[in-house]
């Protein structure tokens, strides 16, 4: 009998972060950092009341990990500020009632990089005292079976360009450019792009005060 040849395993390379995206989620941290001593916090006392680990906010803190945007939002609710207010190099914008950001304009951006694959852009510098939060994400074209994301308050996806593959709890819905999806987002949710690059306009509303129950 001859023995079977071992089958040959490849190897799948990690990405690597670019020097710009380390420059981004270093700069995200210290924000975050920032934000949390004005609201006079500890690092433990934000783990205790957004119920994540001190040791990985603190890792999110020190720019060695990047969150999803619905975890970004559960932490940002225990400071009382939005998630895009961490995107952007002014924290504190004056709100005036409008917010125009014209197409040309440096928009805060957080990419995905190596950590879920989720690239989203700020589209609105009205980040103080703001329900309502609008962002242009692209999407990574795989996802990890064993990844989902949920926050409070709804969700709204409105597909660009590309098509999408979505998934709300145990449902899963194709997307393509033109369709809309709203969703309660206490729902676990994830989607991956289908055949191509895709991006799409989400616009998230948490409620006043609320708090998420899960990452």
């Amino acid at each position: 009998m001859v023995a079977a040849r071992p089958k040959k395993t490849t190897k799948t390379a990690t990405p690597v972060d670019t020097p710009k995206e380390v420059e981004v989620h270093i700069a995200l941290g210290a924000r975050l950092k920032q934000r949390r001593l004005e609201a006079k916090l500890t690092l433990a006392e934000l783990a205790d009341r957004s119920g994540f680990g001190k040791a990985y906010l603190s890792r999110i803190e020190n720019g060695k990990k990047v969150p999803p945007i619905g975890t970004l939002s559960r932490i940002t609710d225990v400071l009382g500020i939005e998630a895009a207010s961490l995107l952007t190099e002014n924290p504190h914008p004056a709100w005036r009632g409008v917010s125009v950001v014209k197409k040309t304009d440096k928009r805060p951006t957080v990419m995905g990089g190596s950590q879920f694959g989720y690239d989203y852009f700020a589209l609105t510098d009205a980040t103080t005292g703001r329900a309502l939060q609008p962002f242009l994400f692209s999407f990574p074209d795989k996802v990890d079976k064993f990844v989902f994301f949920e926050h409070e308050g709804e969700e709204m996806m409105h597909v660009l360009t590309g098509r999408v593959e979505w998934q709300v709890g145990m449902d899963k819905f194709v997307l393509e450019p033109g369709d809309t999806i709203h969703f309660d987002s206490r729902i676990p949710h994830r989607g991956h792009c289908l055949s191509g690059p895709a991006t799409a306009l989400v616009v998230m509303f948490s409620p006043a005060g609320s708090k998420a129950n899960l990452a």
